[in-house]
Formats: C-alpha cells, structure tokens, sequence
C-alpha cells in the first residue's frame, strides 16, 4: 500500500519566519564573509530571496527563471531566463535562494550554471537535499508544500 501524498499549508507568517531562519543560519555559518549577491530561483524563490537579502543586507538582487511545475505535475526544468554570466561568473560570492529543493533536478541545472554559489532552501526533500548547501526544513518526498502564493 502506497501512503497518500501528505499536503502541508504554509502562511505567509510562518513563510516569513522560516526564511528569516534560513538568513539566520546563513549568517552563522559565514563568519568573515560576505555575498556579493543574492541570485532568485523564479517564482518561488523570489519571496525567501527578498526575506534573506534584505536580513543579510544585501542589495545586489538577479533572477534565474525556471519553469518545471503545472499545479502539481513535476516536468523537466527549462531555462527561460539566466543570469548575466559576464556579471556574475560562475557563482562565486552569490547566494541562490529556493524556496524548495524538490527532485533536485533544478538545483542541478542551475548549479552547472553557477558551481561555485551557495545554493539555500528554506525547505528540502530527500531526494533533491544532496544539491543544496543549507536549508531549515526537511519534509518528506510524498509531501506536496502549498505555499501561500
């Protein structure tokens, strides 16, 4: 027997709470070192990406615009929009914030783009939790998060 999918609501409270942990934890583990800037995984990293800019004071802001979900349905990532790769190089010294690391398949995708960013998630499955450096929660693969957006 196959356990059902386990749905899990999310308010735009605890979304805010949890994305300030994460910039909580990304400053503890910085010591001396700064980001030159914060790199958004549209749409959904777009809300964490501003929570964790404006608590680490950051200003410099970019998007990388991937599509891979339809409601509920999971398909291949596509790159709609990259970053600026003569600006910001392989990643070096930025930030890419998620709201959450799923299959891991764009993880991956942007990682090759940028390997040597730091990639954050608020929230991470098992099976995409090897691509990203830091996150606050762990839920489980059968979980679908229902975002306040």
């Amino acid at each position: 027997m196959t356990p059902a999918n386990k749905d899990y609501p999310i308010s735009w409270q605890e979304l805010h709470r949890d994305a300030r942990v994460l910039a909580w934890r990304l400053l503890g583990s910085m010591g001396d070192k700064k980001f030159t800037g914060v790199i958004a995984i549209t749409r959904g990293g777009l809300v964490p990406a501003a929570i964790v800019a404006r608590e680490l004071e950051i200003r410099v802001i970019d998007t990388v615009c991937i599509a891979s979900y339809d409601h509920k349905n999971l398909g291949e990532p596509e790159i709609l929009k990259a970053v600026n790769k003569d600006v910001i190089g392989d990643g070096e010294n930025y930030l890419i914030v998620d709201d959450l690391v799923d299959t891991g398949g764009t993880a991956k995708l942007v990682r090759r783009m940028l390997p040597k960013a730091h990639f954050a998630t608020i929230y991470a499955k098992p099976a995409g939790k090897p691509e990203v450096d830091t996150y606050v929660t762990e839920v489980s693969q059968d979980t679908w998060i229902l975002f306040p957006w």
